[in-house]
């Protein structure tokens, strides 16, 4: 049985056969899955998806490349989200440098007013890094009192280790089975099993043999094989750890 704790079923990529596929995903064994809203539209999306599907639970969050978009009142939006039953987590929120590097205080300053309510309401959160490791370590550092999960792993070995000794958790997803994955490779073969999460990141990241086609969760199976090739285990137990860490960081 799997849980998919990363994937965007609000997407569009998803419109012309959502109900089919997240009514059939128990059946294919993905037994729970989260998803993390990006904006507030998104974020309202995944709680209805919730509402609708007892195996969906939401996150909610403005994601650093929706910064442009935001307005003034979004955040309250956010916050109040938090308060559904089946919001379990504050995600995806985190840096991002890749898609826009001239905005940075502002990226900083978005992150950081999610964390506090995060804070206050007493959820983990999901972070997206992308080519901004050190100011996403310096961050998360002030908020000791705060865990969740660096969705789609990218950072260094050393910052992992870092990550791990404060309680957080690493998802990992399609991008390890790639040939080119020998630092994502290197960070999962030191990764305790209890802070491992498997996570697809639907509709994008498609493992290999499904690579350029859309992502969804009934791909699960490649990643927790290529987990279990890596750390010498049986696909069954990296599976059943995988749910049980996923249950405990979020709550379910």
């Amino acid at each position: 049985m799997y849980f998919d704790t990363h994937a965007h079923y609000d997407d569009a990529a998803f419109d012309p056969d959502r109900d089919t596929l997240l009514s059939s995903l128990p059946e294919a064994g993905v037994t729970l899955v989260i998803d993390p809203g990006c904006d507030v539209l998104s974020s309202e999306k995944a709680v209805a998806l919730a509402d609708r599907y007892p195996h969906v639970y939401a996150a909610v969050g403005i994601h650093p490349e929706e910064l442009g978009g935001m307005r003034e009142e979004d955040l309250e939006r956010i916050e109040a989200l938090c308060a559904h039953d089946k919001c379990v987590a504050v995600g995806e929120i985190g840096l991002d440098y890749y898609w826009d590097d001239t905005h940075k205080e502002e990226q900083k300053a978005l992150f950081i007013a999610q964390l506090e309510f995060a804070r206050r309401h007493d959820k983990p959160v999901i972070i997206h890094d992308r080519e901004a490791h050190g100011d996403c370590l310096d961050i998360v550092r002030r908020y000791s009192d705060i865990r969740g999960v660096f969705h789609c792993y990218s950072g260094s070995k050393e910052m992992a280790q870092e990550l791990l000794r404060r309680g957080w958790y690493l998802g990992f997803d399609g991008p390890i089975t790639y040939k080119n994955a020998r630092k994502a490779i290197e960070v999962l073969e030191i990764c305790p099993l209890d802070r491992l999460l498997i996570e697809t990141d639907s509709p994008y990241l498609s493992p290999i043999p499904r690579r350029g086609k859309r992502n969804d969760s009934r791909n699960l199976r490649y990643v927790v094989e290529k987990i279990a090739e890596v750390r010498g285990l049986s696909c069954e137990e990296v599976a059943k750890t995988a749910m049980e860490n996923g249950r405990r960081l979020f709550n379910i």
